[in-house]
């Protein structure tokens, strides 16, 4: 892969800092096939053009909180990868997902120039996937899923399993993952006393408990290794 020029560098470089709390000068290095060092002087030069970004000892760079830049303008290849997943994800199962999905990409879309518009809304007429054809929405409750996984809020749920057995549990929120065009939470289970999964289309009821527990400590790829092994 060809060097990346400098200026589209850097402008690269200001939309990963934006898009992520902390980046480091290696991982950034390793994005862009350059040297730590050039790393360190795109850092210097955005800094020296007013761009607030402060180092975290040990740990890398981020933007001030609070700092927000303009809106990015995207290439045709870029604008097209986010409308073929629009029509990806309206066809999700989750109606939650679907909403806020086409709400985060009207927004976007305000940001195309004229040409972009026009080319984006016959790709939308263009791009089919063969996928839920009858639109049903089976679950409405991933997004507040997502919301507890990420502030580790205790959540009280009343679930029915496919063998219709119906149960009222308290759970901590710790992953999702998608499966067949069906939505699958692993969540600890204070009933059981140990990490189950939860069909989400399964869950008849979910109310917030303003409780909150601590962080499990783990990736996904280590639960997987510790408890499927």
């Amino acid at each position: 892969m060809e060097e990346k020029p400098r200026l589209a560098r850097l402008t690269s470089i200001i939309t990963q800092l934006q898009s992520r709390k902390i980046t480091t000068a290696t991982s950034l290095a390793q994005k862009y096939q350059v040297s730590v060092r050039t790393i360190y002087r795109d850092i210097r030069t955005l800094e020296k053009s007013g761009i607030p970004i402060f180092t975290e000892e040990g740990k890398g760079y981020a933007l001030m909180e609070g700092y927000k830049l303009p809106p990015v303008m995207f290439s045709e290849e870029e604008a097209n990868a986010l409308i073929t997943a629009e029509q990806l994800i309206l066809k999700n199962k989750d109606a939650s997902l679907s909403k806020h999905y086409s709400e985060a990409i009207l927004k976007i879309k305000s940001t195309l120039r004229t040409s972009q518009k026009e080319k984006s809304e016959l790709l939308s007429n263009r791009v089919y996937f063969n996928a839920n054809e009858q639109h049903r929405k089976t679950s409405n409750y991933l997004m507040l899923l997502q919301t507890a996984i990420t502030n580790f809020e205790l959540l009280d749920i009343a679930y029915t399993s496919l063998k219709g057995i119906s149960s009222n549990r308290k759970i901590e929120p710790f992953a999702l993952y998608s499966t067949q065009e069906n939505w699958l939470l692993i969540a600890f289970c204070r009933l059981r006393n140990e990490f189950r999964m939860f069909r989400i289309d399964c869950i008849q009821k979910i109310s917030q408990t303003q409780e909150y527990f601590e962080s499990h400590n783990m990736t996904l790829e280590e639960f997987y290794k510790n408890h499927y092994s």
